[in-house]
């Protein structure tokens, strides 16, 4: 009896190491392939040109020993008497990168111009780091070689301490900024994005405007947790716009056997949608078939800003010809 158990046993085994492994799960090979800049995000003739000034260095207390480098970007139409609109992204670096996914600074000088913006000035921050460490740029944004973790990823204010006292006040004393939260947002992509969501849910005193493609509201340091949060606290004066792709990282094995949901950036944004539009808030969102990058995110940046800037005023007078007319001063 025990010589057929044991028979079995081997039969069994064999049997199984035969079968053929679990087929590697199928993807496009490109899905960001699709995704394009359009005219909005190219420099176009004719259109004045702003200034982009730095880089700036910021020492900060919120995160002692580390600093955090910026930039500015200054409309040409910005005039010092009049209170400007403030847009702060975070991976500065990311935004304006000359060939990169984003290029902030031509889609903020083609709709300034077309009066789709207000007269805006943009803020280009990056991660905090230490002196003695590299700054991030375009292959590495800073998460193995700077405080790009603790900053961006942690659901404490410390993050928006940097933002809100010790950046902000820096802006001031440069420039006019309208001190109106109305007229202030925060945007970024990945880890910035939900650190940028983090500043405004902190600091709803200075932020009404939140811009997110591809957020990070998956379980790197508890960001999986706002949509609960989001739907036990108090509904907050906070317009969003999400993007992301259902191509990013999505916590699954290529087999298929393994999936962690508190790490799958699709699915926590999808959940981060359905809190915020049962809580009632102004928010938009696109789910495409993108990966984790800026591809589908740059090419609908023109759009996002507009939607999250389309209170920004405007006149019906068929009379008002500075209305109709091009902003070019």
């Amino acid at each position: 009896m025990k010589r057929c158990l044991l028979t079995l046993a081997l039969s069994a085994a064999a049997a199984a190491q035969s079968q053929p492994a679990a087929p590697a799960l199928q993807f496009p090979a490109n899905p960001d392939a699709f995704y394009h800049l359009g005219p909005d995000s190219l420099p176009q003739d004719g259109v004045p040109k702003g200034e982009i000034r730095g880089p700036f260095t910021l020492p900060s207390n919120a995160y002692p020993g580390t600093q955090h480098t910026y930039w500015v970007y200054v409309p040409k139409q910005y005039d010092p008497k009049e209170p400007a609109s403030l847009m702060i992204f975070q991976d500065g670096q990311a935004y304006l990168a000359p060939e990169g996914d984003l290029r902030a600074f031509n889609v903020l000088d083609n709709l300034i111009y077309r009066r789709e913006l207000p007269v805006m000035i943009a803020v280009f921050i990056n991660p905090g780091r230490r002196p003695d460490q590299p700054e991030p740029n375009p292959h590495e944004w800073g998460d193995r070689t700077t405080n790009r973790p603790t900053e961006y990823n942690t659901l404490d204010d410390k993050y928006a301490r940097v933002v809100c006292d010790e950046l902000m006040p820096a802006i001031y004393k440069e420039y006019n900024i309208s001190k109106d939260r109305e007229r202030h947002g925060i945007g970024g992509s990945s880890s910035g994005a939900i650190a940028a969501f983090t500043v405004a849910w902190q600091r709803t005193d200075q932020f009404s405007k939140v811009l997110s493609t591809v957020g990070s509201f998956t379980n790197i340091r508890g960001g999986n947790q706002y949509p609960d949060i989001i739907r036990k606290s108090e509904k907050k004066p906070i317009r969003i716009f999400l993007q992301d792709g259902r191509n990013d990282n999505r916590a699954l094995s290529p087999d298929g056997s393994r999936y962690d949901p508190a790490r799958d950036w699709f699915l926590q944004n999808t959940r981060m949608v359905q809190a915020l539009t049962e809580k009632g808030y102004d928010v938009n969102y696109v789910f495409g078939i993108g990966k984790h990058g800026q591809k589908q995110g740059g090419a609908i940046f023109p759009e996002m800003m507009r939607w999250l800037w389309r209170d920004h005023g405007f006149s019906t007078d068929p009379r008002d010809t500075v209305e109709r007319s091009f902003r070019d001063r």
